[in-house]
């Protein structure tokens, strides 16, 4: 291993690192701020003097002289549920592959903390910022617009939508979830779903079980739709509820995957078999939903597809290119094991 050649007091200017690689100030810049120029030839000898030499570029200059920062910020509901850290994880390493960084905040699902959110990251000098759905508070856009900063929305997707994004169509997956549940002779279908406020996904959802069921003349029973935080906790409060109601549901969908598992759960602890007694489908497709006990029917989310296109279109808007808006990507409906007929 070679010894680092740091000068003392971290002093090492980027004219040190042309001179070791043998090439131009000009290219060591375009090295760091658009590796995509130079090749991989010389842009490995860059790298190499870099580490030799402990040279730290500085941010503020870089962003004083490019007039950009390159770090882009992401806002999400919370990092909590492993289905938002997979995006993130998805958009980080995209990012990365063209040195931008990635500064990621949490919203709590509330519109007044997003807005919040969004002005720090933009005092902060972000290039470019991903939104979590479609539903912001009302002055974000205009503020997003003011400072010319691009964005695009993701989880959600809507054709009257002014904005970009790279979604899904909640609305349109859980009519097929419901279908799914009435072909199996499903009639009393309740969902456990998230806190609806401020939250256009958790809306979507929810119209999505009442349009399935209406169209085959049935209708989403006040009683059968509980809405509750997302958790595995949580899933078993309402399931609770549900199994103490005259007339108990055969067939339970979750707003997501941890409120189904926790509904799952509460049944099992009462005793009762999945399916046999009630089917229960979830909506995400997390890692751990194919691996109890009985594996979990649901609706997989492409989130790292996601998260990978989301940080392509910001990227290709910061180099200049226009691009089309708007991308609606495949929900698919995996059926495992804790769904059945209905019998009764």
């Amino acid at each position: 291993m070679r010894k680092r050649l740091q000068k003392p007091g971290n002093s090492v200017k980027l004219s040190d690192v042309a001179a070791r690689a043998k090439v131009s100030t000009a290219t060591v810049s375009r090295t760091l701020n658009s590796p995509g120029k130079v090749s991989a030839a010389v842009a490995g000898r860059v790298r190499e003097a870099i580490n030799e030499l402990g040279y730290v570029p500085d941010a503020a200059a870089r962003a004083l002289a490019a007039g950009r920062s390159r770090a882009i910020g992401a806002l999400v509901p919370t990092l909590s549920n492993p289905i938002f850290a997979d995006c993130i994880q998805a958009v980080e390493e995209r990012l990365d592959g063209q040195r931008y960084a990635l500064v990621v905040a949490s919203t709590d699902y509330t519109l007044d903390k997003e807005l919040r959110q969004a002005r720090a990251l933009l005092e902060h000098g972000v290039d470019a910022l991903m939104l979590t759905g479609s539903a912001h508070h009302k002055d974000l856009y205009s503020i997003l617009d003011d400072h010319a900063v691009p964005y695009v929305n993701t989880w959600a997707s809507s054709s009257d939508n002014a904005h970009p994004y790279v979604g899904i169509d909640n609305i349109e997956a859980t009519i097929r979830l419901t279908n799914y549940l009435l072909d199996l002779n499903h009639k009393q279908i309740a969902m456990i779903a998230g806190i609806s406020a401020d939250n256009d996904r958790v809306r979507d959802r929810i119209a999505g079980i009442r349009q399935g069921l209406e169209a085959r003349g049935l209708t989403l029973d006040p009683s059968h739709l509980i809405e509750k935080p997302y958790g595995i906790e949580h899933g078993r409060e309402a399931m609770r509820v549900f199994l103490h109601r005259d007339v108990r549901p055969t067939a339970i969908i979750g707003g997501n995957d941890l409120l189904a598992l926790g509904a799952m759960m509460e049944c099992q602890a009462q005793g009762l078999n999945v399916p046999g007694d009630i089917s229960i489908a979830g909506f995400d497709d997390m890692d751990l939903a194919s691996h109890i006990s009985p594996a979990l029917t649901t609706m997989h989310v492409p989130t790292t597809i996601m998260g990978q296109l989301a940080a392509d279109y910001l990227l290709q808007r910061l180099s200049g290119n226009q691009l089309g808006s708007e991308k609606t990507l495949d929900v698919e409906l995996i059926v495992r094991a804790s769904t059945a007929p209905c019998h009764g």
